[in-house]
């Protein structure tokens, strides 16, 4: 991987939690940042904290709310831009919800939010970090996971939080088994993890007591962003910093087919072919 400080990354969900403490680790290199966020005063305020923390002023900002698929794809557009991306971090998320709820597109938000918005980051980036390689994806899920009923992946007729929480995190382990393997021989590696457990971030207090330290947390993702292993190592899905199993429905190729289809249909985004 090329030197700390040339590197450009990548974080979505950067304004709170995990994702804001892994900017400060991340800024403290030198690296340039793209840190993405739903809100434009969080974002300001995120810049000015870490350039007075770091020095860093290769650092900027990108609003995008991922209840919309349009600012997805547009902020998509804006990062395919850049001449050079090394570490795409897919960290933004929702936590358990209570109540069903759409997105602007009338999909469940929880899917879109959490699922759909790593898949059209990753699937349209893929050439830019192709360009850029060695490069990595990392995809922050849980060990929270439940295998998609595609009967009712929207679940409109039984809805539960956790279901949802559950259904788009095992996605998204699916999406990064599947590309470890599409993009094998690119130079970049696409690896999922659980960070810890009940971290005490705002998608957690509000309904668990919180059992692990965000540094914790913050330190499994780093460990997949920068350590020369993870540049080779591709198509893992670690808990904390062990290589364990997913769930089941993970290593179901027929159930992976179906859930790259729904995905191509939901968002218009096209699955990268194999080199």
């Amino acid at each position: 991987m090329t030197s700390p400080e040339d590197r450009t990354i990548l974080i979505t969900g950067a304004t709170d939690g995990v994702g804001r403490a892994l900017a400060h680790e991340l800024a403290s290199t030198g690296a340039a940042l793209v840190l993405h966020g739903r809100s434009a005063e969080k974002g300001r305020q995120l810049l000015a904290e870490l350039r007075a923390a770091t020095g860093n002023d290769r650092l900027s900002y990108e609003r995008a709310d991922f209840s919309s698929l349009k600012e997805i794809h547009a902020l998509a557009d804006r990062v395919g831009e850049l001449d050079r991306l090394d570490v795409l971090v897919n960290n933004a998320g929702m936590g358990v919800e209570l109540t069903r709820r759409e997105s602007e597109e009338g999909l469940e938000l929880t899917f879109q939010v959490d699922y759909l918005s790593t898949y059209i980051l990753s699937c349209r980036l893929a050439p830019l970090l192709t360009r850029s390689a060695p490069s990595r994806i990392v995809n922050v899920s849980s060990a929270g996971q439940a295998p998609i009923d595609f009967r009712d992946v929207q679940l409109e007729h039984g809805w539960s939080g956790g279901q949802a929480y559950c259904q788009a995190k095992l996605a998204q382990i699916m999406l990064t088994f599947d590309l470890a393997e599409a993009l094998a021989g690119t130079g970049v590696t696409v690896n999922a993890l659980h960070p810890a457990s009940y971290m005490p971030t705002k998608i957690v207090t509000h309904l668990f007591t919180p059992q692990s330290t965000l540094a914790e947390g913050v330190a499994n993702v780093l460990r997949l962003v920068v350590e020369p292993a993870y540049a080779e190592q591709t198509g893992l899905y670690l808990n904390r910093a062990t290589v364990t199993t997913a769930d089941a429905q993970a290593y179901d190729t027929q159930a992976r087919a179906r859930l790259r289809s729904l995905s191509d249909q939901l968002t218009g985004t096209p699955f990268p072919a194999a080199v």
